[in-house]
């Protein structure tokens, strides 16, 4: 069957190139092709990232603000993760499920995070109502200033994309094991009530908010099956047991001497 859509159409001509070994195959064609969501369009690039990427930081602000604007105020968010009350995992990147396990909130979807919205150890940061659509398209890093009572915890990010009607709909996420924060081959426990500077990266995505939407950045230290609970005591967690497991207090800070944003790729034309 010969297909009329452009995706199909490429993906024919990338297996003639690679495949059949027709070294002519691609010449009429971009080197990237994505798919950007909201608009809900294919569209052809000529690199990755996009060479007119506007990198904007969006800073966390007082009672869950998310803005461009710095805040001008000290402020910190505090919030109890413990591994025995996890948050669940709702949709995502990846089905996180067991083999023979039909639950629909664990397949690979744009799902609805409201629930967990509701949750006393889930944060959230928003911007007001979009007056214009604002695509976000490419590599996205969040920069938190945060400490932990424990010597080891989890920091999960997830960019959401809020409707008219109240839906807080998946885009895409990112998670750090402090105890990795400088190395992945060299973990080193975090020392109790000290603020780090953590940095990870959430996966690139290419969604446009919609006027009428808001942009929300999610953080919490859980999000089970889709990542393994940190158990908070920078030990081994395969090996410990539920009498192991230590309720980790964390903090974020926000502010002129901690500036906790999400930086964007923003593409404006």
């Amino acid at each position: 069957m010969k297909p009329t859509d452009t995706a199909g159409t490429s993906s024919l001509k990338f297996y003639d190139r690679w495949i059949n070994g027709n070294t002519d195959a691609l010449d009429d064609t971009k080197p990237v092709r994505i798919f950007v969501m909201g608009t809900n369009m294919w569209r052809d690039e000529d690199d990755w990232p996009l060479p007119d990427t506007q990198y904007t930081a969006y800073h966390l602000h007082a009672s869950g603000g998310l803005a461009t604007e710095p805040p001008s105020d000290t402020a910190a968010d505090t919030y109890h993760y413990d591994p025995r009350h996890r948050v669940p995992t709702l949709g995502g990147h990846l089905y996180a499920g067991l083999p023979n396990v039909g639950d629909p909130s664990l397949a690979a979807s744009p799902a609805d995070q409201s629930a967990n919205e509701q949750r006393d150890d889930v944060l959230s940061y928003t911007t007001g109502v979009l007056d214009h659509p604002v695509e976000v398209t490419g590599p996205i890093e969040l920069v938190l200033h945060a400490e932990s009572s424990a010597a080891d915890t989890d920091f999960i990010a997830k960019l959401i994309d809020v409707h008219p009607d109240g839906r807080a709909m998946f885009v895409t996420e990112g998670a750090l094991r402090a105890r990795y924060r400088d190395s992945t081959a060299h973990p080193s426990p975090l020392v109790p009530g000290h603020i780090y500077e953590l940095r990870f990266e959430l996966w690139g995505t290419s969604n446009v908010f919609l006027a009428g939407h808001r942009i929300r950045l999610e953080i919490a230290s859980s999000s089970f099956p889709r990542f393994d609970a940190n158990t908070n005591t920078g030990g081994p967690i395969g090996q410990e047991s539920e009498e192991d497991l230590v309720v980790a207090v964390n903090r974020i800070h926000h502010g002129p001497d901690h500036p906790s944003r999400v930086i964007l790729p923003i593409i404006d034309r």
